[in-house]
């Protein structure tokens, strides 16, 4: 078989997108960058005329974000996605063009048929989005961040949420926890879609009964003061509780606060496991065991397949789904019963 884009970039060390700017001159590349790539050239007798061919689908060096800012959402758990995205494309010599257009099919249309963008991301995925559709109608390839039932034909990555549950569930199992409350993302987000909510709470679920835990599941809620009324609501119907569990980026942000409110002290009083990103818990001072979300993981590898197909559509590997591995970082909030 002829040599691939991906083939010289594997021998030179490179990626995909580094071979392609050295065939076409699009980026200045180090002088022993060029000369490795030159070598591998010689080496696996590649022809980058044939290469060529594959380049004339990257035009604009410009990858589209698709996403959608809902009213009713935590603003910032969605940022934390964006910037790993725009990171990863910078670092491959793409620039990003964000689309919020709620208009999904003409903004899918618009972007793709006039040639502005030589591939797309599609954040905030939900179980059967409709954007997907259109979107197998372009000529640009696309990457999915988040699980869509329906993702045949596109690079697809996501956490693992069932994994994420049963690791917060395991551990306080070990420590000696019997009773524990699960506060959940908000309705809407099931109701639109968003499958992460009921594959954490479902493997939750199986992961308490096995162990023999007792689990009260409550939805939390994205705007307050309903969120702080969920958590007051959940701590005063189950007081022989001694875990929380968080699922939900709105509340764990103010957990702090609601916690100080009530005069509870963590771990002595209650155990707390969140879910958030070692960033998000930057950010908003959090001082909460977690389970990683990784959000920078998932952008790093939704764009690098994507940089890859665009570089090499005929080399590049069949579309794959992908689930990350969470992370968890134990920072003291849980103890031993």
């Amino acid at each position: 078989m002829a040599a691939t884009i991906r083939d010289v970039a594997r021998v030179a060390g490179v990626t995909p997108s580094t071979v392609s700017y050295a065939l076409s001159g699009k980026r200045a590349i180090s002088e022993e960058t060029r000369e490795r790539i030159q070598r591998a050239i010689v080496e696996l007798d590649f022809t980058p005329n044939a290469g060529a061919r594959a380049l004339a689908l990257s035009q604009t060096n410009v990858l589209g974000l698709f996403l959608q800012f809902q009213e009713d959402e935590f603003a910032p758990a969605m940022l934390q996605y964006v910037l790993p995205v725009s990171t990863t494309a910078r670092n491959h010599g793409f620039d990003l063009l964000m689309v919020t257009d709620p208009d999904v099919d003409a903004a899918i249309r618009r972007t793709t048929s006039s040639a502005m963008v030589d591939g797309v991301v599609l954040l905030d995925v939900t179980y059967d989005d409709p954007r997907l559709e259109p979107l197998r109608q372009t000529r640009q390839p696309a990457a999915l961040i988040g699980y869509a039932k329906n993702a045949e034909g596109f690079d697809a990555v996501d956490l693992d949420f069932g994994e994420a549950a049963r690791n917060a569930l395991d551990h306080l199992h070990g420590l000696g926890h019997r009773e524990v409350v699960l506060v959940t993302p908000p309705r809407h987000v099931s109701e639109r879609g968003g499958s992460y909510a009921w594959r954490f709470s479902d493997a939750a679920a199986e992961r308490a009964a096995r162990h023999g835990m007792q689990l009260h599941i409550v939805e939390g809620e994205s705007r307050q003061p309903a969120l702080g009324q969920a958590v007051t609501a959940a701590l005063d119907r189950y007081p022989s509780a001694t875990a929380l569990v968080v699922h939900n980026d709105a509340t764990i942000a103010a957990l702090p606060s609601l916690l100080h409110e009530r005069g509870i002290s963590v771990p002595d009083d209650l155990s707390v496991v969140g879910m958030f990103s070692a960033e998000f818990g930057t950010a908003f001072s959090l001082p909460y065991t977690s389970v990683d979300t990784r959000p920078e993981l998932l952008g790093e590898w939704a764009v690098s397949r994507l940089v890859e197909r665009i570089a090499d559509p005929e080399g590049a590997e069949a579309p794959q789904v992908r689930l990350i591995e969470p992370g968890f970082v134990d920072r003291g909030s849980t103890r031993a019963l």
